[in-house]
């Protein structure tokens, strides 16, 4: 079983989480100064360096003015085509 930061579906994920944050106009500073974090925060989530956690997705999300249920449906639709 490949590790989840390599999968397609993450890889899809973070790209959805990048545009989302790129056609709000934010640089990476610019979210993580919205999250309280230093900017390499974010820089390792889009580089594919550092993963996610369930509860920090929310907050990426919440920074992102996301609904997270929107990135989780993508990453299931990813999933049931390859069944």
């Amino acid at each position: 079983m490949k590790k989840t930061i390599a999968s397609k579906e993450y890889k899809t994920l973070v790209d959805w989480l990048i545009k989302a944050r790129q056609s709000k106009g934010y640089t990476m500073r610019d979210l993580a100064a919205k999250l309280d974090r230093p900017h390499s925060y974010v820089g390792k989530i889009e580089q594919l360096e550092r993963r996610l956690d369930v509860v920090e997705f929310v907050e990426y999300c919440n920074a992102l003015k996301l609904d997270p249920v929107e990135g989780i449906e993508l990453m299931k639709q990813l999933k049931a085509r390859k069944l």
